[in-house]
């Protein structure tokens, strides 16, 4: 799961929110819950922007106040920054899972909700896999 940091600034009775990852992501609540929400929706639209335009997707920064990534959200921009670190283009991985450009394009947006199995094919295509851990949340866990 990807977290980013993100500062929450007083602004006259709203709480502000910005990102040192992501310059382009400002926005606001009424308080801090409603700020972090809209926080990771804004979140996931500027890495969406990103993968459309090319842009890097950072690596998160430590500190802060984290905003967690939708899962399908992450698995996306982990394909997206292993086929960058490796060179690989849509056509390439295309070629590699026998798919039309069509079906991969829908893999990298973020906005489409992609099936599982096919995330894990097009990661196992660039040589990745999803590894998954669950844990106990803080009012479930035991004492």
């Amino acid at each position: 799961m990807l977290h980013y940091p993100v500062s929450l600034q007083d602004d006259d009775g709203t709480v502000f929110v910005k990102s040192r990852d992501f310059p382009e992501l400002t926005t606001f609540g009424d308080d801090v819950d409603e700020a972090i929400a809209r926080a990771a929706d804004a979140l996931e639209e500027a890495i969406a922007a990103r993968i459309a335009v090319g842009q890097e997707i950072p690596d998160p920064y430590a500190g802060g106040t984290r905003v967690k990534v939708p899962a399908l959200t992450a698995i996306k921009a982990l394909l997206y920054q292993g086929m960058r670190k490796q060179g690989i283009g849509k056509a390439e991985l295309a070629r590699r899972l026998g798919w039309h450009l069509r079906q991969v394009d829908r893999v990298l947006d973020v906005r489409h909700k992609s099936r599982l199995d096919r995330m894990v094919l097009a990661l196992s295509a660039i040589g990745l896999q999803i590894e998954v851990h669950a844990r106990e949340t803080g009012s479930n866990a035991q004492r």
